[in-house]
């Protein structure tokens, strides 16, 4: 006996589109969301209290230039901290995870 497949009444056309649509809509999102969390500024005041202290924006400014490969004399000559604070943040990046840590957003 020869089983015939029921005929399909339904279009798999019109949903494929709609997913590929929405995907290319999430890539866009990713992108705008991608470009905040890739500007930083090692120079803007708010990085720093009016003690000196690096603020929580400061600190992920540090863990930015530490993912992008700087060194810790770098980070400080940019950041205008001493090398020892930029040793610090670097021995704090390394515990969150490195460059594999979660980011945080900044401004």
């Amino acid at each position: 006996m020869t089983h015939k497949k029921p005929p399909h009444g339904f279009d798999a056309k019109p949903v494929l589109d709609l997913i590929a649509s929405i995907e290319a809509d999430l890539q866009r999102l990713k992108g705008l969301v991608e470009e905040q969390l890739e500007k930083f500024d090692p120079a803007n005041p708010h990085n720093k209290t009016p003690d000196g202290k690096l603020t929580e924006e400061g600190a992920e400014c540090c863990y930015r230039m530490f993912d992008e490969g700087k060194s810790r004399y770098t980070v400080s000559q940019q950041m205008k901290i001493s090398f020892a604070a930029a040793t610090h943040r670097f021995n704090s990046w390394r515990k969150l995870g490195g460059s594999k840590r979660t980011k945080t957003l900044l401004g």
